[in-house]
């Protein structure tokens, strides 16, 4: 595969990104904490959007695969900053968001900034709030105390080598709250969550809904777990979006 294309960021560091020419609405992609647009639901909206000639980017976060900088230094507004220069520089007309995870708290932070870009929001198991209702709420005290007392911890996970959740990260997550208020989108909204999923509880994603003014829809998938990656998995994601594309075309 080919080099990712870059686009030029803030302190002099790069984000990665991978764009298919096409029709509109176009599709942006926003992925989740600590993963990157070579994952497998990325991948499959790459090869559905090249069949089906629909315009298509991808992109990786500040210290996320393919872009530059220390994940370390990485904050919700850092991240959110990265998807609005994608959005603003290398993006046209409405764009529908398809988010997994933490992404779909961004993308929500992208409709309450550029509500007349957004076409509509495809959420895979979203994680709104996720650094403080998923990951402070969550530490032991110790653990919250090492946060405090060294700026970091380096949390486990059964998916790939530990990394860091520093204090950073915890304290602007807090200026980048959602559930706390109302956002309205204009386009449909799609939501998708697995009632296994043991990272991120569907609940969050119904107390999302709550938050969404609009055309809102939630579905709970019996037996799909976080990733929502499996083949039913990616044939419910394509099936969905190939409806909201209808709807807004």
């Amino acid at each position: 595969m080919a080099d990712p294309s870059t686009l030029a960021s803030r302190d002099g560091e790069t984000i990665a990104y991978r764009r298919l020419a096409g029709r509109g609405p176009a599709i942006l992609w926003l992925g989740g904490f600590h993963s990157d647009m070579m994952g497998n639901k990325a991948q499959a909206l790459s090869a559905w959007a090249s069949r089906e000639g629909r315009a298509f980017l991808r992109f990786d976060y500040f210290g996320h695969g393919e872009s530059s900088g220390d994940f370390a230094r990485g904050t919700i507004s850092r991240w959110r900053d990265d998807a609005l220069a994608v959005l603003d520089r290398l993006t046209e007309g409405p764009q529908l968001l398809v988010a997994s995870s933490m992404g779909g708290w961004i993308a929500t932070l992208l409709a309450r900034a550029r509500p007349e870009r957004i076409a509509g929001m495809l959420l895979i198991a979203p994680a709104p709030d996720l650094t403080e209702d998923l990951i402070w709420a969550k530490m032991p005290p110790d653990i919250r105390r090492s946060v405090v007392e060294t700026g970091q911890w380096l949390r486990e996970t059964p998916y790939e080598a530990p990394y860091p959740i520093t204090k950073a990260l915890i304290e602007d997550g807090r200026d980048n709250l959602v559930l706390n208020s109302k956002v309205v989108v204009k386009g449909p909204v799609r939501i998708l969550h697995g009632d296994a999923d043991t990272d991120v509880p569907w609940r969050q994603g119904v107390r999302l809904v709550d938050c969404l003014e609009g055309d809102v829809t939630f579905t709970l998938v019996k037996g799909a777990d976080h990733r929502m990656s499996g083949p039913v998995d990616l044939r419910r994601l394509e099936s969905t979006l190939e409806m909201m594309l209808k709807d807004l075309v």
